[in-house]
């Protein structure tokens, strides 16, 4: 297996199996096109009931607002949280994520359609909304099924990919591989330096043989991807061999890259310092540019919730006196970037006794201390708009790691490696970790959290912070709060 011909040594390997990344893209094209064929059933029987014009060209151009052909690209940013590849196999989640769409965008039309009373209701039309919103709900369902059957039974679509590395990395970056559905590759096995793994059987795979095999071993399985899961310094014969078979054409990337590609978070309990300043905290600097578009973002969006915060102030603050009483808020210390205190505010959710021997505990599921009322702000995250008032003097922004108290800071850091460096950024009302993790109430937990606070930090930009507001509401509707 290891004499081959020159010719093959010159064979390049070039695949059109896409990666996550690209899945995504086809995905979102799916649905956009989804979409516009919504749009002409919307305008069909919109039309048809139209006693002048009936579906005509002529009924196009007099009856129908410009905005009316805008609704495809708003379905695509109500979709915003269904577009992670890898949670097609849950279709339980993806009912429910077109179900909240589906009611966000009849909602959104309601406000609008209740709010313009001076324009005439022809440009309100409720059965042209009707039929795009419902026919766009069923036939996005049909469009995702099918792309996950056809991800999930026609191998040809997938890359095959071995691991090199059958160490403590490996083993994780095939649980990895195995668990997100679908999986962007077909796995072939190992290839492995240590003598005592080659020919061992791994949770199902095999360690195909060395670095002096892998060039054969991509040949023989035909292999479009080596992902290299090897902590610290890779020997000179498994370099040489890399080198050799990205000349040929095979993708070759590390195990980070891979994890965080799949997972959108870092593994942080698989990287070392030298990882963190090279490709963390190098890139933690982001320019001018940025910091004084997303400081415009926060002031903009910072005075929006401040206006809400004002309509809705005196109710919650009748309904808190009501039931428990004063303090209205509850004002806490927390650490802001570079570790710099500040006074966070929130409107009081908890009983004035909750924590009456001053130490800090996490918010766990049905925690008793929370009031019934507060339990209702906590699922809709009404009890965090008084924080825009933190955004708007500059101490928190719309968008960053979740806020944390100083005490929590001192004793996590003691036990989850670079836990400190999410205070490279200030913190944010709503996150990377808050939309794809939530609360947490245990160090394992928090560990996770962090990944995704360091994947947002090392990733971030100012179309990153946009998409992460526009997902926001799920959290309110989807009453994801604690």
């Amino acid at each position: 297996m290891n004499n081959l011909t020159k010719d093959n040594k010159q064979q390049t390997y070039s695949s059109w199996q896409f990666r996550p990344a690209e899945w995504r893209v086809v995905l979102v094209l799916g649905d956009f096109i989804v979409a516009l064929i919504a749009l002409f059933i919307g305008l069909y029987f919109w039309g048809i009931g139209d006693i002048w014009f009936g579906f005509s060209a002529q009924f196009l151009k007099v009856r129908v607002p410009e905005w009316f052909y805008a609704m495809p690209l708003v379905w695509i940013l109500l979709l915003l949280e269904l577009y992670d590849v890898h949670r097609l196999g849950d279709w339980q989640a993806t009912v429910k994520g077109i179900g909240v769409a589906t009611l966000i965008g009849f909602g959104l039309y309601l406000v609008i359609f209740f709010s313009v009373t001076n324009a005439p209701r022809s440009m309100l039309p409720r059965r042209g909304v009707a039929g795009f919103v419902i026919s766009a709900s069923l036939l996005s369902l049909l469009w995702r099924y099918l792309f996950y059957y056809f991800l999930t039974t026609r191998q040809f679509l997938l890359r095959r990919a071995v691991i090199v590395g059958a160490g403590r990395t490996g083993k994780v970056l095939l649980r990895v591989l195995t668990t997100v559905k679908p999986s962007p590759f077909i796995i072939i096995g190992f290839v492995d330096d240590d003598n005592d793994k080659v020919g061992k059987n791994i949770d199902g795979y095999s360690v195909l043989g060395d670095s002096s095999q892998l060039l054969a071993i991509i040949q023989e399985h035909q292999v479009t991807d080596l992902l290299v899961a090897i902590l610290g310094e890779i020997g000179g014969t498994m370099f040489q061999s890399l080198l050799d078979a990205q000349e040929r054409g095979v993708d070759v990337t590390n195990m980070t890259t891979v994890y965080q590609e799949l997972l959108n978070r870092v593994p942080i309990e698989y990287l070392d310092a030298n990882w963190l300043l090279r490709s963390f905290a190098e890139e933690a600097h982001k320019s001018i540019f940025y910091r004084m578009a997303k400081r415009v973002l926060d002031v903009a969006g910072g005075m929006v919730g401040v206006t809400f915060l004002a309509v809705i102030f005196i109710p919650i603050a009748l309904a808190i006196l009501l039931e428990t009483g004063l303090p209205i808020f509850y004002i806490q210390t927390r650490l802001g970037r570079g570790g710099k205190p500040y006074r966070m505010i929130k409107f009081r959710t908890m009983r004035q006794d909750a924590e009456a021997d001053g130490k800090p505990k996490w918010a766990e599921e049905n925690d008793e201390r929370v009031t019934r009322l507060g339990r209702f702000l906590r699922k809709t995250h009404l009890d965090e708009i008084p924080q825009f008032v933190n955004v708007l003097l500059g101490d928190m922004s719309l968008v960053g790691p979740r806020a944390e108290r100083p005490e929590l800071v001192e004793s996590l850091q003691k036990t989850i490696p670079f836990y400190r460096a999410r205070l490279l950024v200030k913190p944010g009302i709503t996150g990377w970790a808050q939309l794809n993790y939530g609360y947490v109430a245990t160090v394992k937990d928090t560990m996770v959290k962090l990944e995704y606070d360091l994947y947002y930090i090392k990733h971030r930009s100012l179309l990153m912070d946009i998409l992460i507001i526009l997902r926001t509401p799920w959290t309110v509707f989807g009453f994801r709060g604690r």
